[in-house]
């Protein structure tokens, strides 16, 4: 055993005593961490400002957009002016009729490939 005596454990205690106020005497006071904390609390202030200015900008332009989808929701729809030839008779073009993707019946398969019909042969 390296201590044995009491006498050897009241040095090991003194020299433990006197090291750590030596340490202390010799710190600089922590001045860099308290530097580094005040620019990182400041960095943090600075972030979360931006945070609350970018949220209160978003909860603005939501409710712009609801109040203005709430103005077209009961706005009476406008009657749609006829389409009319670029010729001089300024006659209206007749509308092409709408046709299904597929016809009754007959549905395609993947990438309009036709039906996808197996044999086993």
């Amino acid at each position: 055993m390296l201590f044995t005596s009491t006498t050897q454990f009241a040095v090991l205690g003194l020299v433990l005593i006197a090291g750590w106020l030596f340490g202390l005497a010799s710190h600089p006071g922590g001045r860099k961490w308290r530097n580094r904390y005040a620019a990182e609390r400041d960095a943090h202030a600075t972030h979360q400002k931006d945070a609350e200015a970018k949220l209160s900008t978003a909860h603005t332009r939501i409710a712009e957009l609801e109040r203005e989808n709430q103005r077209l929701a009961s706005a009476r729809p406008a009657a749609a002016a006829p389409v009319t030839d670029a010729g001089a008779s300024r006659r209206p073009v007749a509308a092409t009729a709408a046709r299904p993707a597929y016809p009754a019946g007959e549905r395609r398969g993947w990438f309009d490939w036709g039906n996808r019909v197996t044999t086993h042969g």
